[in-house]
């Protein structure tokens, strides 16, 4: 093998290494607070999740929010709205490992609110909880995925002749020619954002978690730590939270 070629196949290896069988040091965390024996049925492919009642709504001082799991069906219709999505209007960016929600907040107080949508949580009935889950962890996911003939055939398809044999377009691979910037501008849209909510403002969005134990039987999903009632400090006295229990029905 000359050295231009061996060069090459360095770039090629060191670039599509994570399609070679390892993965992000983030899909290698704990998926869940809980029994550790939980963790291996954590975050498992599942035919489809079937939760009742959905939707619901409970409203609180003044602050309404509204809940309803979002099914892939939802979801594939969702995303495909051009009106809404544009160009990137392609489809579900989640994954069978995912369980979501759709989630509407509305201020129909008289003082601002400050939400974060960090601060929500799912619980089932075996004992573990769940965060939501980031953009970060869904590329992270496809990314793991990605099959390396894929990615290989990308950089040859951009190719040009150099000084040393091939000109492989290197800045093209860790910039916005990314397989995944599509994947990634549908969920930052659309997941819900923290910061304040002004009287009278209604903020919606999606929030995503791993799949809870296929043998779940009841899970609540926690709209937690909406806080209000600020001082002259901005600082909150008071927080409020809003719990959507749901049975689950046989997959």
């Amino acid at each position: 093998m000359t050295r231009p070629a061996v060069i090459l196949c360095s770039v090629l290896a060191l670039l599509t290494g994570c399609a070679s069988g390892r993965r992000s040091a983030l899909l290698l965390e704990r998926p869940a607070v809980g029994p550790i024996e939980e963790s291996p049925a954590v975050g498992v492919k599942r035919a489809g999740w079937t939760l009742s009642p959905t939707p619901q709504t409970l409203t609180q001082e003044g602050v309404e929010v509204f809940v309803s799991h979002a099914s892939p069906e939802f979801l594939n219709k969702f995303y495909r709205n051009r009106a809404i999505f544009g160009a990137y209007a392609t489809g579900n960016p989640f994954y069978a490992e995912n369980l979501v929600f759709y989630v509407k907040i509305a201020n129909r107080g008289t003082e601002r609110i400050r939400i974060n949508p960090a601060d929500f949580v799912l619980l089932d009935d075996r004992g573990s909880q769940y965060d939501p889950l980031t953009v970060d962890y869904i590329t992270a996911l496809a990314e793991s995925r990605a099959p390396v003939a894929s990615a290989t055939r990308g950089v040859l398809s951009e190719a040009r002749p150099g000084y040393f044999g091939l000109s492989v377009p290197v800045g093209k691979m860790l910039g916005g020619g990314s397989p995944h910037q599509g994947r990634y501008a549908l969920i930052t849209q659309s997941s819900i954002q923290a910061g304040y909510l002004y009287p009278g403002v209604v903020h919606d969005g999606i929030v995503a978690f791993w799949n809870p134990s296929g043998q779940a039987k009841e899970l609540r999903l926690l709209i937690a730590n909406i806080k209000f009632k600020f001082n002259a400090m901005d600082e909150p006295q008071d927080a409020m939270e809003f719990t959507f229990p749901f049975a689950v029905g046989a997959p």
